[in-house]
């Protein structure tokens, strides 16, 4: 549990009040708290499909990426990334929460009944994903998806 303390920890420390927003947070029936994007980490969100063969191809390469959501009915994840990053983010279709932004973030070991989940938690240590190294899987996970769509439509499946 001293991850899942230490995780808790850092993601707080970005809320107006880190007291009061642990305070909310454990007490909270869903799990989850609103948390300001911009000053730890940035948010790249993506298109559930690209999102799951995007992380297949960086935990190919990575022991461990940074913190990764993922929303309900997987329709969205959400990778952790520098601060900074959302605001020169070009790639298309690609979502960003950077400064200004709020996201829904559940409890570090917890499961959480409302809907958004941790597929990476974080580790309290700080770590991101790399954005240049999140884009190159990005560009190898898209590249699989369409020569395995193209293969399916080839083959009549």
């Amino acid at each position: 549990m001293t991850g899942a303390k230490t995780a808790v920890e850092w993601l707080a420390s970005v809320a107006p009040d880190p007291e009061a927003c642990r305070w909310e947070w454990e007490r909270n029936p869903l799990g989850v708290t609103l948390l300001p994007a911009g000053s730890a980490w940035d948010v790249l969100i993506l298109p559930g499909e690209l999102g799951y063969a995007t992380l297949d191809v960086l935990t190919r390469v990575l022991d461990r990426p940074g913190p990764v959501l993922v929303d309900f009915g997987d329709a969205r994840m959400g990778f952790f990334v520098p601060p900074g990053t959302a605001t020169r983010w070009l790639g298309t279709g690609i979502r960003t929460a950077g400064a200004g932004t709020w996201i829904v973030v559940p409890y570090p070991g917890r499961s959480s009944p409302g809907g958004v989940r941790w597929l990476v938690p974080p580790d309290g240590s700080g770590m991101l994903t790399d954005p240049a190294l999140l884009e190159l899987a990005m560009h190898e996970a898209a590249a699989a998806l369409a020569t395995t769509e193209n293969d399916g439509q080839a083959t009549g499946g």
